[in-house]
């Protein structure tokens, strides 16, 4: 079996100890800023959906700046975005290269796309139920809390099961300027020097991690979504 496997990926076995090094990356930089993403992007939809017109807390100029500095880093390609913040990212995190140089253009790139994520699924919210919370005199807090969320918990599972992949596929992306993970193993080895069983073979481990993810959030929406 291990001589079948050898014949069958050589390059991937002589680099094995790579390999996992590369996916044991990839799922830290998800891990890490998947962590920030959510917080950040999560407060960031709510604040969007309260402070819009007829909102809770209408607020046409919150509303507004936030509207367009999301809509502004949503235009911007994740390519440029990495070397565009290299200078911020070595201000931050002491580096722009390796796992930790990675972390703020993910962030920066994965924000503005939760953030409509997260707006658009509190917006399957009833207004109905909203105004019927106004009406009994629920703070804003509460009816954040107890309408919103506590309604959304379905299309909330859809949205974040949605940008993990997303971010799975920026954290790829990141490997052309030095990230490190699976995406910088396989431009060097699968690309660069034309190994093409490491190719494959990352994007089998890319598209298993996919399917998890998918399976996980989809299971999580079935079981919060009111029928």
């Amino acid at each position: 079996m291990n001589n079948f496997f050898v014949e069958l990926l050589p390059n991937l076995t002589d680099k094995w100890s790579d390999f996992i090094q590369a996916i044991i990356d990839t799922f830290i930089m998800e891990l890490w800023a998947g962590a920030l993403v959510f917080v950040i992007g999560f407060i960031f939809g709510i604040i969007l959906t309260v402070t819009r017109t007829g909102g809770i807390l209408e607020n046409r100029y919150i509303y507004k700046t936030l509207d367009i500095i999301t809509n502004l880093f949503r235009s911007i390609p994740f390519i440029i975005l990495l070397t565009a913040l290299m200078p911020l990212s070595r201000a931050i995190m002491g580096t722009a290269i390796y796992i930790r140089g990675a972390i703020v253009p993910l962030v920066f790139g994965a924000v503005p796309f939760f953030t409509r994520q997260v707006q658009s699924a509190l917006a399957q919210t009833s207004d109905g139920l909203v105004e019927a919370a106004t009406a009994m005199g629920l703070s804003p807090l509460d009816i954040i809390f107890r309408v919103y969320l506590r309604e959304s918990i379905g299309p909330l599972a859809r949205a974040t099961t949605i940008t993990a992949i997303s971010l799975l596929g920026l954290t790829a992306m990141a490997g052309v300027v030095g990230a490190g993970g699976l995406g910088d193993f396989a431009i060097r080895y699968g690309h660069d020097r034309n190994m093409t069983d490491i190719t494959w073979a990352t994007v089998i481990v890319l598209v298993l991690a996919v399917s998890v993810f998918q399976f996980a959030g989809d299971t999580i929406a079935k079981k919060n979504t009111h029928e």
